[in-house]
């Protein structure tokens, strides 16, 4: 069996790495149009950061997993063809705002159709509206060829820092195919590839309309537990609460349970923001404008704590930082990668830097070039530096904000006298991740601020 991955990205590189590593008689290449994208695979420094993922690449690279910028002969040879390419929120005409831009998907499916000479399993592992595979399969089918395309849904549920983990042991792999004899034969398939690796009780099967409706209410769920915490949060400041505390005695419900109940300055990353909306989208085509509106409402409260984080960095340092010094220490959307899409940062930063703040920026994974991008600059603004540790971002600094929950930034890993030692006095200091404890920031001489926190 020959598989086709397009799209080397954080889906594509990390789930073809696990299946080449665990299915060594499966012959798996990964293409892309970006040939730089395609060259770093092939080195030890990767263009996607995840932990243990360089150590399954390298078991596997030259073996059976293969990097090519070949697409047409890739996806030619192929048996099955997997399309891991973006689908980002559409910036113009219908659904704008809301809607999944699909003409990239579109153009796999184009592309996939114009080459093929056999019959092929289309895999879906982007996330898509439901549905999507429905206009998939009409591209496919109107080429006038006999060859015969199977499209199926296979959602990832991947979680940036914990990918390579997920992929060795996830709670469930989820395949939706067409309920005719030949839609379930290719559903088998897959789910013979997983299962080399994957209890079988682990592999869900599914129609296509719920598989691709499951990834989508998956983020929903999971952003609007983030945004519920939050929302409490700015309660919890307001009245002297702990927002900590409150999670923790919630989370002992067994209905409800103590998973993504921490407080934060906000959820970022590719897929929340991005899925809601859809699902908003989704909502309000069908008529339904109060699930559409419950939905959307998620997505405000998240806004609505990112600049409720940066104005509390103004207001505290006497209504204006003009001109002062603020240490920004994390800049990805979390830990242990290096993806800075829909970075709650990003917004804080571009708040505080409206406000005429200088920015001293430290992140350990995120390029100095990624950042400058991301807020819009060039690396001519005075505004902002980019350092290579906590210390010197914070030297003669008048605050320091943690905005990612690196572990290089916890209190057993950074020294903090140190920190204080070299600040502007009064120091203040904004933990958006509530990182570490503030008690022993304040004996230190911190004035410290915490996601709901008195």
């Amino acid at each position: 069996m020959k598989i086709c991955c397009i799209g080397a990205g954080y889906v594509g590189g990390p789930t073809m790495a696990k299946i080449a590593q665990k299915c060594e008689k499966i012959e798996v290449t990964v293409v892309d149009m970006n040939p730089d994208r395609i060259a770093a695979w092939q080195t030890d420094e990767l263009p996607v950061y995840e932990p243990g993922l360089l150590e399954v690449v390298k078991e596997a690279r030259g073996r059976n997993l293969f990097f090519s910028t070949d697409v047409d002969a890739k996806i030619k040879e192929a048996d099955i063809v997997f399309i891991c390419v973006n689908t980002p929120t559409k910036t113009f005409g219908i659904g704008a705002g809301k809607a999944a831009d699909l003409q990239y998907v579109e153009k796999c499916a184009r592309q996939i159709a114009s080459v093929s000479d056999s019959d092929k399993i289309i895999v879906e592992k982007s996330t898509l509206p439901v549905r999507t595979a429905e206009s998939i399969k009409r591209i496919l089918d109107s080429t006038g060829s006999s060859n015969k395309f199977q499209v199926l849904s296979n959602p990832e549920f991947l979680a940036e820092g914990t990918a390579m983990a997920d992929l060795e042991n996830p709670d469930r792999v989820l395949i939706g195919g067409e309920t005719t004899e030949e839609g379930q034969a290719a559903v088998q398939k897959l789910v013979d590839v997983y299962a080399e690796w994957v209890p079988r009780e682990n592999i869900l099967t599914t129609n296509l309309w719920s598989s691709e409706l499951s990834k989508l209410t998956a983020n929903a769920f999971l952003a609007q537990r983030i945004s519920s915490i939050n929302a409490i949060s700015a309660l919890c400041e307001a009245t002297g609460a702990d927002v900590d505390e409150v999670a923790y005695a919630i989370g002992r419900d067994s209905r409800i349970g103590p998973k993504f109940l921490k407080s934060s300055v906000g959820f970022g990353g590719s897929c929340f923001q991005k899925d809601i909306l859809n699902l908003v989208y989704l909502c309000n085509h069908f008529g339904l404008s109060s699930v559409a509106d419950y939905w959307e409402s998620v997505v405000q409260m998240n806004d609505y704590q990112k600049r409720r984080f940066s104005q509390r960095i103004v207001r505290t340092l006497f209504n204006t930082v003009s001109g002062k010094k603020i240490a920004i220490l994390g800049f990805a959307f979390k830990k242990d990668t290096n993806d800075t899409r829909e970075s709650a940062a990003i917004h804080v930063c571009k708040d505080l830097l409206e406000e005429g703040g200088h920015l001293a920026i430290y992140d350990p994974k995120v390029t100095t070039a990624q950042i400058y991008s991301d807020l819009g600059i060039d690396e001519s603004n005075t505004q902002v530096s980019i350092h290579k540790d906590a210390y010197s971002a914070a030297d003669k600094a008048h605050a320091v904000a943690i905005l990612t929950e690196w572990d290089v930034l916890k209190e057993d890993q950074t020294d903090y006298n140190k920190v204080f030692d070299s600040m502007e006095k009064p120091a203040f200091f904004f933990d958006g991740r509530n990182l570490v404890d503030l008690e022993v920031l304040r004996k230190i001489g911190f004035e410290a601020h915490g996601i709901g926190k008195p």
